[in-house]
């Protein structure tokens, strides 16, 4: 049987997971946009060809001292990239919110709409707080994203954006075999004053799309209503990884993955999350628990229906057992995640249930139920689901963190008060959030470095190194600095023999590869094919001093396929694979 790194990595090669470095290579193929002009959605849409195509694939924002404005939506059939140019202090351009001439607010920013579509959105703040310190409080419920993907087999990369203050999907989605790779992003106050299921990150929008890949690493979510990644698995989901992620004072489950596949959920960080509990009616009424009833929990799975088995190995669809023949392929990894909830939340909620609410008490939030934990532990029917590392310990965040339950403190009415409108059947505008932004002037831009940085930076030592990597666990980017804003560390001489992973990988056809030389010697580094054989020499038996080096390597003539790059020093061996696709 293939081990799950196998499967993943032959997954992640058919969803070609490299943010492209130029979608057009061509000279005159970037258009560089300011501020002081019309709406970015206007330069963007008046940008086309005869045949509604882009005239330019490249948008570059290069303007800081002012926001851009959206008045949207902006409908796109072909293939582009919007990338801003950051700051000298890291701050990207910002794409804020206008008012339409009958003051209301726009419900989309981009509409990608052109099947096969390749997209990258890089270096940005986006925001849907409008010039007027109004959010469009009507979209909810699948009514507005700020970007929508609406054809199939579109491949949309995010990459060191920060989404702010909006109601409702972040980016939707009702195309079908649609990938989504989003890193280094910021998801943070998308609080609805009244729908406490409106306010996510990445949502399946039709609940019926069938989705190819979702990869989402090194992201927080901060102060949201709903789910960081809701691909609906009713329906078939080719891959999912959720890596290095931190969900963090979110109202409601971060997850809607009951039938994944084949799946890596590791070394995230779960603080404060499903803040809002679920009541016993919503239990019962509610689609969280779609095809067998058991207490909700962060990490839920369910044995596969509908048509998923038949389509996740459609090989076994006339064998009278394809259905526990499906079960027995998924091949699922949970490792080294932390699941923590705050002594201040468990009590508030136990104060609230201890007032009698009946068949309104509450279900508190935990990481596994018993029907999942019983699948990971059934090797028999599921020998492909594996678990380790998972912990419960309280990171210590920042004390600005844990302010995000009280109101008058900058957080709006505070997540308690936001709990109580919520549940009493009161709400109407209240939100909380983490800093709330206020709109004043006519030139705002968003406060950087982001004013959780300090607070985000946990000191638990044990987690600061407590991924399968030895990474901290959560969203690395709060300690590695860059496009936080935190001043990078000055480089410091390696304290060990070490070999990194190939970046990009997979590629084409040029990859970076970085080693660490704790101590000077003789080094070689090489590449090998699958049957063992040379086909590269990049340093061979070379003196180097101790310190890291990076080489690019360029296969340009050499065929795709899978390849083992091998460092050496003296006695020391060390051996990593890369992807190299054409």
């Amino acid at each position: 049987m293939r081990t799950i790194s196998t499967i993943i990595t032959a997954i992640v090669v058919l969803v070609l997971f490299i943010i492209p470095s130029k979608i057009i290579a061509a000279g005159n193929d970037t258009l560089v946009v300011y501020a002081n002009g019309p709406s970015i959605d206007q330069v963007i849409t008046s940008d086309t060809t005869t045949s509604g195509l882009q005239q330019h694939s490249v948008y570059k924002l290069v303007s800081l001292d002012t926001t851009y404005l959206w008045l949207g939506p902006a409908t796109v059939r072909s293939n582009f990239e919007v990338i801003g140019v950051l700051g000298t202090n890291g701050r990207p351009p910002c794409i804020q919110s206008g008012v339409l001439q009958d003051g209301s607010l726009p419900y989309y920013l981009f509409i990608i709409n052109g099947a096969g579509t390749v997209a990258v959105f890089k270096n940005l703040y986006i925001t849907g707080l409008a010039t007027n310190n109004t959010i469009n409080a009507l979209n909810v419920n699948g009514i507005g994203s700020m970007i929508q993907v609406s054809a199939d087999s579109v491949k949309l990369y995010v990459d060191n954006v920060v989404f702010s203050d909006f109601t409702d999907e972040v980016i939707g989605y009702t195309g079908n075999w649609d990938s989504f790779f989003i890193t280094n992003c910021k998801f943070r106050n998308l609080i609805s004053a009244t729908q406490w299921f409106s306010g996510e990150a990445l949502r399946n929008s039709s609940n019926t799309a069938i989705t190819d890949s979702i990869v989402m690493r090194n992201n927080t979510f901060l102060a949201m209503n709903c789910y960081d990644a809701c691909p609906v698995t009713a329906s078939f989901v080719r891959y999912f990884d959720f890596e290095h992620n931190s969900d963090i004072m979110t109202f409601q489950n971060p997850f809607w993955i009951f039938n994944v596949t084949t799946a890596k959920i590791d070394n995230n960080m779960f603080y404060g999350t499903w803040l809002g509990g679920i009541t016993q009616i919503e239990y019962v009424q509610y689609w969280d628990e779609l095809r067998s009833l058991d207490i909700p929990s962060v990490l839920d799975l369910d044995t596969l229906g509908g048509d998923i088995p038949k389509m996740f190995d459609p090989q076994d669809s006339s064998n009278a057992n394809f259905k526990w023949l499906a079960e027995s392929k998924r091949q699922i990894e949970v490792m080294n995640n932390n699941f923590y909830e705050p002594q201040e939340v468990t009590s508030f909620w136990q104060t609230y249930d201890d007032t009698a609410h009946g068949d309104d008490s509450l279900y508190f939030s935990r990481w596994m139920n018993n029907r999942t934990t019983n699948m990971f532990n059934d090797k028999t029917h599921w020998p492909g689901l594996t678990q380790s590392g998972n912990t419960s310990i309280d990171p210590s965040f920042g004390p600005s963190i844990l302010n995000m339950l009280y109101s008058g403190k900058g957080n709006g009415v505070g997540e308690f008060q936001y709990f109580m409108d919520i549940r009493g059947n009161t709400a109407s505008t209240d939100i909380y959030g983490y800093q709330l932004s206020s709109v004043s002037g006519s030139n705002w831009i968003p406060q950087w470095p982001l004013p959780e940085l300090q607070d985000m930076q946990y000191t638990n030592s044990a987690l600061k190194t407590g991924g399968t990597d030895g990474k901290a666990v959560g969203d690395e980017g709060w300690f590695t600095g860059g496009y936080t804003g935190i001043a990078k560390t000055p480089n410091q001489l390696p304290e060990k023999f070490d070999l990194y992973n190939a970046y990009p990988n997979p590629f084409n056809p040029s990859t970076n590869i970085k080693f660490s030389l704790a101590k000077a010697g003789n080094v070689s580094l090489k590449i090998y094919n699958v049957m063992g054989q040379l086909v590269k020499t990049i340093v061979n038996n070379v003196y180097k001093n101790k310190g890291d080096y990076t080489y690019n390597i360029s296969m340009d003539n050499i065929s795709s396929g899978v390849y083992f790059y091998t460092l050496i020093q003296g006695n020391q061996v060390v051996t990593k694979k890369m992807v190299l696709l054409k």
